[in-house]
């Protein structure tokens, strides 16, 4: 149950990018992480220009304002899979985009089943519906 938050900059991708761009991080969770079908989890936000501010860490990357930002909370996934996701991402949506690999900055972290209630002030996963 991978949650996705796509983080943009506002005013450079219309709604019909923007969906493209989700529709394609959805299909690398199904195909990579094995998320179960209709299990989609998306935040998509466009900040104003200057407001997403993500520098190259020293390692020479470079960015514009195409940048996509992408969190993907997660529980279960192993090292293979993430260095198979960040590949396959970066691949996937350059080709259905035209996003330049250092454009793309993907960040996973782990979580555990009590941590989420998908509604109805219930836990889900810890209730056994799930």
């Amino acid at each position: 149950m991978p949650l996705v938050r796509i983080d943009v900059v506002a005013g450079r991708r219309t709604p019909e990018q923007l969906r493209l761009l989700a529709d394609t991080v959805q299909e690398v969770m199904l195909d990579v992480f094995a998320a179960p079908p209709r299990d989609r989890y998306q935040v998509v936000t466009e900040h104003p220009p200057g407001q997403l501010i993500c520098e190259d860490t020293g390692l020479g990357i470079e960015r514009t304002d195409d940048l996509v930002v992408l969190q993907v909370f997660q529980q279960g996934r192993s090292e293979e899979q993430k260095r198979a996701l960040y590949a396959e991402l970066s691949r996937r949506l350059g080709e259905a985009s035209g996003l330049p690999a250092g454009d793309l900055i993907v960040s996973v972290m782990g979580n555990t089943r009590e941590d989420w209630s998908f509604g109805l002030g219930r836990a889900q996963f810890l209730d056994g519906d799930l």
